[in-house]
């Protein structure tokens, strides 16, 4: 199951990605916005981070204008791995070198199609482990020692 979450500046690209993943036959929740009226980032980012860190998701794509809010909101939630992405390489080592859980993109910053590839492209690349779980474990502890 894929957390899907936009703000009014993400919907365009949130309805083109809800479309990619059930044509790709992936399980999703679209967790919001559902319509253009401005509405706060924090609110639907800090919902796809809750329903990732909680098992209820097992991933989860956010977007906003810039993606820069989102990516900060959802990385307040511990567990939560969320990789702000602008093109095919961030959005592969997002995947294969930090594991990120949760995908964020900017609406106003990438076209539907680009930003539907780089949901592919993540979709489709594999957490390579060994040296890189060292530095997830190491943020993990992080997150363990600020509690």
């Amino acid at each position: 199951m894929i957390a899907v979450g936009s703000d009014h500046g993400g919907l365009e690209l949130k309805g083109a990605i809800c479309e990619l993943l059930q044509k790709r036959g992936f399980e999703f929740s679209d967790l919001g916005t559902t319509d253009g009226r401005s509405v706060d980032y924090p609110d639907f980012g800090v919902k796809v981070a809750t329903a990732v860190a909680s098992g209820e998701c097992a991933s989860g794509v956010l977007i906003c204008g810039t993606g820069i809010g989102m990516s900060i909101a959802a990385n307040k939630v511990d567990g939560v791995r969320a990789a702000l992405v602008h093109d095919t390489f961030t959005a592969q080592m997002a995947k294969e070198h930090n594991n990120a859980n949760v995908l964020v993109l900017g609406g106003r910053v990438l076209g539907v199609d680009e930003g539907c590839h780089l949901v592919e492209v993540w979709l489709d690349s594999t957490f390579e482990g060994g040296r890189h779980q060292l530095r997830l474990d190491k943020i993990h502890q992080i997150e363990k020692d600020r509690k």
